[in-house]
C-alpha cells in the first residue's frame, strides 16, 4: 500500500460526504438510522470504497484487552471512522464518541453524517481530524 497522505484522505472524505448525499438525495429525511446506514452501504460498495461495518473495536486497559461491546457504523479503507445519526442536531456526547473511536482505530479522520437534514453538505456532517492526521505527509 502505498504511502497514506492528507490529500488522499481528503479526497476519499469527499466521496464519502458525496456517497451520503447520493443517499439523501433519493431516500429524504425521517427515516431510521439502519435504513441510511443499509444504503450508504450500498453506495459506497457501488462506488468501490472499501468499509468494514459495525466493526468491534479494541479497547485496552494496561496491555489487557477488555471484553467491550464498542462497535462503529462504519470504517473506511481503515482510515476514516464514520458515524451515522438521524437526530435533530448534534451533540458533545457525538463527537466525543467518534473522537474515541478515532482513537481506538489509529484512525486519522473521522465523519459524522445526520440523515436528518435539509442538506448534508451544509448542516449534514462534520469532519474530525487528530493528532495521526496531523503527522501525514500533505500529498
Amino acid at each position: 500500500m502505498s504511502l497514506v497522505t492528507k490529500k488522499y484522505l481528503d479526497e476519499l472524505t469527499y466521496e464519502i460526504i458525496g456517497a451520503a448525499i447520493e443517499v439523501h438525495k433519493i431516500m429524504g429525511r425521517g427515516l431510521l438510522e439502519s435504513v441510511y446506514h443499509q444504503c450508504l452501504k450500498e453506495e459506497l460498495q457501488h462506488r468501490k470504497i472499501n468499509f468494514f461495518t459495525e466493526m468491534r473495536l479494541p479497547v485496552y486497559y494496561k496491555e489487557k484487552l477488555l471484553e467491550l461491546d464498542f462497535r462503529c457504523d462504519l470504517f473506511v479503507e481503515n482510515l476514516i471512522v464514520l458515524e451515522l445519526k438521524t437526530v435533530q442536531e448534534f451533540t458533545p456526547a457525538f463527537e466525543a464518541q467518534l473522537l474515541t473511536y478515532m482513537k481506538l482505530l489509529k484512525a486519522p479522520k473521522g465523519i459524522l453524517i445526520n440523515f436528518n437534514c435539509s442538506n448534508i453538505f451544509r448542516e449534514g456532517q462534520k469532519t474530525y481530524v487528530n493528532e495521526y492526521f496531523s503527522s501525514l505527509p500533505p500529498s
